[in-house]
């Protein structure tokens, strides 16, 4: 299973546990970003990975953010 990842600034961090995580268990996955804590538009990245899985690119989405 593919799963693509996003996240705006408020997520980052979450993002990376979860990524870290998906590494681990040796789950394909795609990090759309945000790639620092620098303050961004949560629908930069989430358009971006919604897209993808409604493309069938991805199995799955996980976004994270502040709100």
């Amino acid at each position: 299973m593919r799963i693509a990842l996003g996240a705006d600034h408020a997520g980052y961090r979450l993002k990376e546990e979860i990524k870290s995580f998906l590494k681990e268990k040796k789950i394909d996955h795609h990090d759309f970003g945000t790639y620092n804590a620098d303050a961004t538009d949560f629908t930069d990245w989430g358009i971006k990975v919604a897209e993808a899985v409604a493309k069938n690119e991805f199995k799955r989405g996980i976004l994270v953010c502040g709100t």
